[in-house]
């Protein structure tokens, strides 16, 4: 505690009443919070303020009745590991958890410490939690989309872009988010006259070749397979890429849009974070993770980037207009 905060609580404590007494001497309780996102991301940080208002709408004072412990992991798996071994270490009356992988490094460490999810795919494929309804064990939390909605991605991509034939989806084949996220797409791409080639995410190269092979060819197109951390480690090459060959896209996850991408459609993760500081309220004071249900995200929203469409030459239909949830120009 700084000097300046021990002098003001001390001189406040002489005007409390003994109830007030009783509640400073309550113990200060600690969260850690792993976020799979680069220290410097603007969007993560303003993901981390909301989940603080929403714990300060709830009664706690940061740096007050609880402390936050942050750990920025890059998307970096090594470092998820690492940083899950420090943050149990330091025990934590619950960590927030902000990808399925770190779901997954927390709970190789302990079984016990609680843990709440946000922006979290397909947690039971995962064996993050044994049911949505009952979680189980010791992690709930927010889950942002079911894999079914995958073929929605593909029906925008073929309503933005009539002409593509060819889709490349970028995912991670070594996550369940990945795996699970492409084979649903497949299931649907017949139906729509669409032909599938997965490109990984192991580095930038591979990604740059896969786009490259997919744009020497005409009526190509991009999907974005959801928020897992090691997409989101190549956001901006994938948005770079998709803009020299000139090839609309449509991501799983609403920041890719407001960062230049032509089409988003997911859940809101801002309001995952913030809706995130009830459970970790209610855990905090004394419900367990395991009769907390899953919960899904109640709205998923569409955003389009008209600038980015008007670059790649395409017409953006009125009706497509007329559902989106936030248009940029």
């Amino acid at each position: 505690m700084r000097r300046r905060e021990f002098i003001t609580v001390i001189g406040a404590a002489a005007a409390w009443p003994l109830a007030g007494h009783a509640q400073q001497s309550e113990r200060v309780r600690r969260i850690g919070v792993l976020m799979s996102q680069s220290a410097d991301d603007p969007n993560g940080l303003a993901w981390i303020s909301a989940f603080a208002q929403g714990l300060q709408e709830r009664g706690w004072t940061i740096g007050g009745n609880v402390r936050i412990e942050y750990r920025w992991g890059a998307g970096d798996l090594d470092r998820f590991r690492k940083y899950a071994a420090e943050l149990v270490a330091l025990s934590p009356d619950v960590i927030v958890a902000t990808a399925g992988s770190i779901v997954g490094a927390l709970q190789q460490v302990s079984r016990t410490v609680p843990i709440v999810f946000v922006t979290t795919i397909d947690p039971v494929g995962g064996g993050w939690v044994e049911s949505l309804a009952r979680p189980g064990g010791n992690a709930t939390g927010f889950a942002t989309y079911e894999f079914s909605m995958s073929g929605k991605w593909l029906e925008l991509l073929k309503e933005v872009a009539p002409r593509v034939t060819r889709v490349a989806v970028i995912r991670d084949p070594n996550v369940p988010a990945g795996s699970g996220g492409l084979a649903a797409i497949q299931t649907v791409a017949p139906s729509f006259g669409m032909d599938l080639t997965p490109i990984g995410v192991r580095s930038a190269d591979e990604i740059e070749r896969g786009i490259a092979t997919l744009a020497r060819s005409a009526n190509g197109g991009l999907i974005v397979v959801g928020p897992t951390s090691s997409v989101q480690l190549h956001r901006n090459l994938i948005i770079a890429l998709a803009a020299r060959h000139r090839l609309p896209a449509v991501y799983g996850s609403l920041v890719w849009s407001k960062m230049g991408g032509l089409i988003s459609y997911g859940a809101d993760a801002l309001d995952q974070y913030r809706r995130a500081a009830s459970y970790v309220d209610r855990i905090l004071k004394g419900e367990k993770p395991a009769d907390l249900p899953v919960q899904a995200p109640t709205k998923y929203e569409l955003v389009i980037n008209l600038k980015t469409a008007k670059a790649l030459g395409l017409e953006v239909p009125a009706t497509l207009l007329a559902r989106a949830d936030e248009v940029i120009e």
